[in-house]
């Protein structure tokens, strides 16, 4: 599994986040095999980071992009480490075009407790926009899954029930854990996947450092389950992780990132 650090934020609570990946990775080294019991060095693992001016939103989607390109050219699968959510944006539009011109189909399913798709006069979306705008530059909107959500915006509503876009609300999650697992894998079905893993789906008790916590989420042992069965999926291509802020998680004596650190080993 390669892993691609992405220090890349554009949003209003995001100061923090851009330090999360190597915050988790140092978290990782305390955890010395996962739950399949397939032993974890950190030291082998093969890493990168594309190197960001936050400042500079035009150039930091450039690179995001152009170096997500290349990983999906030559990687089989990878897992990036944010960053916020607006990271997203420039790496599923590399990998759609990946796909394009494999000529393979997307699928694009993303956990968040938000759907991201207030709407954007922007060229470059941040972390509430980005899979509208992901949408609007044309990923099909008939493959895209979201999963967790539970506070939505009513021009969300709209664009959604507009763009016939499918979700699993928190309730049809924790109604049968087991069932909605099987539709995720039947979705996804003989498709190239992403998974976009937003930390504010599972519920701020277990996730405290995040942007936008919504109460009444996944708990950890449950979201653990469900990466667990996403990462069976033989089509699997590439996961993100996004919206941990490492500084604000100092209070909680780092809960949220040894829990992003938790979820990297299951992937592993």
């Amino acid at each position: 599994m390669f892993i691609v650090k992405v220090p890349g934020i554009n949003g209003e609570k995001s100061q923090g986040c851009e330090r999360t990946g190597n915050a988790i990775l140092e978290s990782l080294r305390e955890i010395y095999s996962n739950e399949q019991g397939i032993p974890i060095d950190v030291d082998l693992l093969d890493l990168e980071e594309i190197h960001l001016d936050n400042s500079n939103l035009k150039l930091t989607n450039e690179l995001i992009y152009e170096n997500s390109l290349e990983t999906f050219e030559a990687k089989p699968r990878t897992i990036f480490l944010g960053g916020d959510h607006s990271i997203s944006y420039s790496i599923v539009r590399a990998f759609l075009d990946n796909c394009r011109n494999l000529k393979r189909e997307p699928c694009l399913i993303v956990f968040d407790s938000h759907p991201d798709c207030l709407f954007s006069k922007e060229k470059y979306p941040n972390n509430r926009e980005w899979l509208r705008k992901l949408i609007e530059k044309g990923f099909p909107e008939e493959n895209i899954l979201l999963v967790g959500t539970r506070n939505i915006w009513k021009d969300e509503i709209k664009f959604l029930k507009e763009n016939k876009i499918k979700t699993l609300s928190i309730s049809n999650l924790t109604d049968d854990l087991h069932e909605m697992c099987d539709t995720i894998m039947e979705f996804s079905n003989g498709k190239e996947l992403y998974v976009s893993i937003d930390i504010d789906v599972i519920d701020p008790v277990f996730a405290p450092a995040t942007g936008y916590p919504e109460s009444c989420g996944l708990s950890s042992r449950q979201f653990l389950y469900l990466v667990q069965r996403i990462k069976k999926i033989k089509t699997l291509r590439a996961v993100d992780i996004v919206e941990i802020n490492e500084k604000k998680d100092e209070k909680y004596d780092n809960a949220t990132v040894k829990l992003g650190a938790k979820v990297l080993a299951e992937l592993l």
